[in-house]
C-alpha cells in the first residue's frame, strides 16, 4: 500500500497551491493522511477529489466548522501497520518516548505543526513529520511524504518537492 503524507498546506493562500509533483504523487497513492492545517471545508474537498481516500486531523489553524468534522487524533490501519495521526506532537525533547508512550498500540506517528521534516525510530516505532509542500517557512524547501506499508510494517520517505 503506498500512502502520500502531507501536513500544514495552509491554503488558500494567495497564489498559493499544492506543486504538481506534489499532486501528481498524491493521485497515484492508494491512502493520503493530511496531519492538519488544511484550513477549510472548501480546501479538503479540493484534496479528497485528488483521488484516493483521505484520512486527517484538525489543526489549529483549520476552521471552527473543520475542527468539529475533524479528530484531533486517529489511528489508521494501513495494510496491517497502525499509523496514529496528531496535528502538533509537542515539543521536541522527548517527543518519540512521549507519543510511544500516548499511542502504545501504533507502529508509527504521523505529525505536522512545525513544518520541519522529520523521521525518527526507536525499537520498532517511527515519528514522522512531512513538513510542508506549500508553506515551508524557515525549511530550505517544500516537502512531503510517502510511505509504503505491507504486512504490518511501514516504512517513510521524505520526498523534497523544489
Amino acid at each position: 500500500m503506498v500512502i502520500a503524507v502531507i501536513s500544514d498546506t495552509h491554503l488558500p493562500r494567495g497564489r498559493r497551491r499544492l506543486p504538481d509533483e506534489c499532486v501528481e504523487r498524491i493521485r497515484s497513492a492508494d491512502l493520503l493522511l493530511h496531519a492538519g492545517d488544511i484550513a477549510t471545508r472548501a480546501v479538503l474537498e479540493e484534496i479528497e477529489a485528488i483521488g484516493p481516500p483521505v484520512r486527517a486531523v484538525h489543526g489549529n489553524v483549520d476552521s471552527p466548522d473543520l475542527q468539529q468534522e475533524l479528530p484531533a487524533e486517529l489511528t489508521v490501519d494501513a495494510d496491517g501497520a497502525h499509523i496514529a495521526m496528531v496535528h502538533d506532537a509537542g515539543p521536541s525533547k522527548g517527543r518519540l518516548l512521549r507519543m510511544r508512550r500516548r499511542f502504545p498500540d501504533a507502529d508509527a506517528l504521523v505529525f505536522g505543526h512545525s513544518h520541519i521534516p522529520l523521521h525518527e525510530e526507536q525499537d520498532g516505532f517511527q515519528i514522522f513529520n512531512p513538513g510542508s509542500p506549500t508553506e515551508r517557512r524557515r525549511q530550505p524547501l517544500h516537502t512531503m511524504g510517502v510511505a509504503r506499508a505491507a504486512k504490518g510494517r511501514v516504512n517513510f520517505d521524505l520526498v523534497t518537492l523544489d
